[in-house]
């Protein structure tokens, strides 16, 4: 069985008195699991496949140490399986026909195999596929896990011999359960107590994740065994502060402060000051935000606040994205200044998130209006002579490829004049074009 660890919530008994704490805490059955009740608990999708007894093929999504490696082990244990575990950062078609011949072997000797592979979304489309025939053989039980959406990231052929888990980041209440349980079996020698004060900064600091947390109080331990060579200390947030420094959130990620923090980017970004955009962004950066997170945050601000104003703008806060994404911190840092700075500099228009919001508005509350005859398609024969597609314009046929006078509303309709474009940027132009085709319209009217 391979030594690759992912998140641990209970104690695992059998552990080596040496291994990470992470890993002497990794559960042995569902019932140290802590979290993901809504897929492990009574009733719920995971529980009921682990009571049945019956493996199945499954990509567990979800950010970084909420359980996925945890619950591909526990699977195997409960289903009596061989588990295989392959990291898609390190390996390639080598392991996979290796672990493909040792399934094989299991398979000869009558006993099940689970092959579980950790960051499967890095596998190319060639690797995914691999696995194929082997799963629609029945060779093994195939368990992928991925931090990346796997719609996008996990091939289509793949993804449907597969259900997919989304597993959630861990709630406050889970985190602090986890203290709890390592205080109260004295797995950390050195320390006596830990603060409710430096607690609320540990659970802000894990930000939904328990490995994160354990490796955090297990450096904790450490420190406070060099500190007091005798007896063990009581963990205050100040003692907290000073061992950990740096690594800890200058802000609580889900509070107040994260949120006015968050705000005050946007803001700067909409009122048109690169420097303070840049300020808010750098102190985010520094104080633990997720790198992901300020993209996502700033590919909404291309949207809602330069919009069609300047359409490269979209473009490049999804390049900052991916420039991150393959770089990752340091180096891909900058992609998001230099991103942070042009949506500051960019002219800015809400037209189309305001148009939006409108629709979203008018179609909530309107009716269900069918589609007008002419603008329905018509593959079949019945389809054309019940008049589906009859009288439709096809506008490339008409003078400047603009069908003047043609409706594209459903039938006694009056246009909403959702998109109001406005007089910055590119809409200028944009909002000249719709004027000079709604001209061409009551001319033809």
């Amino acid at each position: 069985m391979a030594s690759h660890a992912d998140t641990p919530f209970g104690q695992r008994a059998d552990a080596k008195a040496a291994a990470p704490l992470a890993e002497r805490f990794r559960p042995q059955h569902l019932g140290e699991v802590i979290g993901q009740q809504h897929l492990l608990g009574e009733d719920m999708p995971l529980r009921i496949a682990f009571e049945s007894g019956q493996p199945h093929s499954c990509i567990l999504w979800g950010p970084p140490g909420v359980g996925k490696t945890t619950i591909a082990r526990l699977m195997a244990n409960s289903f009596d399986a061989h588990f295989i575990t392959i990291s898609a950062v390190l390996g390639g078609v080598k392991d996979i026909r290796e672990a493909v011949e040792q399934a094989s072997i299991w398979q000869g000797q009558g006993r099940r195999t689970i092959m579980f592979v950790d960051e499967v979304h890095r596998f190319n489309k060639s690797q995914q596929d691999a696995f194929l025939p082997h799963v629609e053989s029945g060779l093994f039980t195939f368990i992928g896990a991925t931090t990346e959406n796997p719609s996008f990231e996990v091939n289509s052929a793949l993804l449907s011999r597969a259900v997919v888990y989304v597993l959630q980041p861990l709630g406050e209440d889970d985190l602090r359960q986890i203290i709890a349980k390592v205080l109260a079996e004295r797995t950390l020698p050195a320390i006596n107590s830990i603060a409710d004060e430096a607690v609320d900064k540990l659970v802000a600091y894990a930000d939904g994740d328990a490995r994160r947390l354990l490796n955090t109080l297990e450096s904790l331990d450490v420190a406070a065994g060099r500190e007091k060579k005798s007896g063990s200390v009581d963990v205050t947030g100040a003692w907290l502060l000073k061992v950990l420094g740096q690594q800890l959130r200058r802000y609580d990620k889900g509070g107040e402060q994260f949120y006015d923090t968050i705000s005050a980017l946007h803001k700067s970004v909409r009122g048109s000051d690169p420097d303070a955009a840049l300020y808010w962004l750098v102190r985010m950066l520094d104080g633990g935000a997720e790198p992901k997170y300020m993209a996502r945050r700033l590919i909404r601000m291309a949207s809602e606040d330069v919009g069609l104003a300047d359409p490269r703008a979209l473009r490049l806060a999804l390049d900052a994205a991916e420039v991150y994404e393959r770089l990752g911190s340091p180096e891909g840092d900058l992609a998001l200044a230099e991103c942070v700075i042009y949506l500051a500099v960019a002219p800015k228009s809400n037209a189309v998130y305001k148009a939006f919001n409108e629709a979203k508005a008018f179609v909530k509350k309107d009716g269900t209006r069918p589609v007008p005859l002419h603008l329905r398609n018509a593959p079949t024969q019945l389809m054309k002579e019940l008049d589906y597609g009859k009288n439709y314009r096809y506008a490339h046929d008409e003078e400047d490829g603009f069908a003047a006078g043609e409706s594209y509303l459903p039938d006694g309709m009056v246009a909403p004049g959702f998109y109001r474009p406005v007089n910055r940027g590119l809409e200028i132009r944009i909002s000249d074009k719709l004027n000079e085709l709604r001209l061409k319209n009551n001319q033809k009217n």
